[in-house]
């Protein structure tokens, strides 16, 4: 039986890479930090509250793993642009790593779950996993070159996401597989 409502995954996917993306381009060494006022929007916007809203409208759909997905990374970005307001400069950078590995475990099983998904979904946990792990490592012993190469797997992790985000809008819309997502189906 086919839903009434329409697919949200392709949103919460690019609420996701599109702020991963901003994110990643200032923990690469791209752009500056005084690009985190973007950063703090977006993550509030689209992808703090659309993804949030992604997971919503996952749940009404039946799909237990975009529910926790997008519900979770929403409160990720929702807590990284309260971080970034409240406190920024106020937080020792071997806690902030904590931060990020506690996310990490939990991408790490999300990952794990993504086994019996589609590979383009194994490649974002894959990469968005390692990301956290790299910047936690970063952060705990004040290595910025860690910190700057997940950022590279940050820019990594938001090009797959983008690029699934796409082929479930494309591939929905022509109902049938025009962008590869890889084997095991959704």
């Amino acid at each position: 039986m086919e839903s009434k409502f329409g697919n949200p995954v392709p949103l919460g996917l690019f609420g996701f890479a599109s702020t991963t993306w901003l994110l990643s381009m200032i923990n690469a060494g791209w752009a500056s930090g005084e690009g985190l006022g973007l950063v703090f929007a977006m993550a509030l916007v689209y992808g703090g509250t659309a993804q949030a809203l992604a997971g919503v409208f996952s749940y009404i759909r039946g799909n237990s793993f975009a529910t926790v997905a997008f519900l979770s990374y929403g409160a990720f970005w929702w807590t990284f642009a309260v971080f970034l307001v409240f406190f920024k400069g106020k937080t020792p950078d071997p806690f902030i790593g904590w931060y990020l590995f506690v996310w990490g475990v939990f991408t790490f099983y999300m990952w794990i779950a993504t086994f019996r998904h589609n590979m383009a979904l194994q490649l974002v946990f894959l990469t968005l996993w390692i990301t956290y792990l790299l910047l936690a490592i970063g952060a705990w012993f004040a290595l910025s070159s860690i910190s700057v190469l997940g950022g590279y797997v940050g820019l990594l992790c938001a090009l797959f996401a983008a690029y699934l985000s796409a082929a479930e809008m494309i591939n929905g819309d022509y109902k049938r597989e025009v962008l590869p997502i890889g084997p095991f189906g959704h």
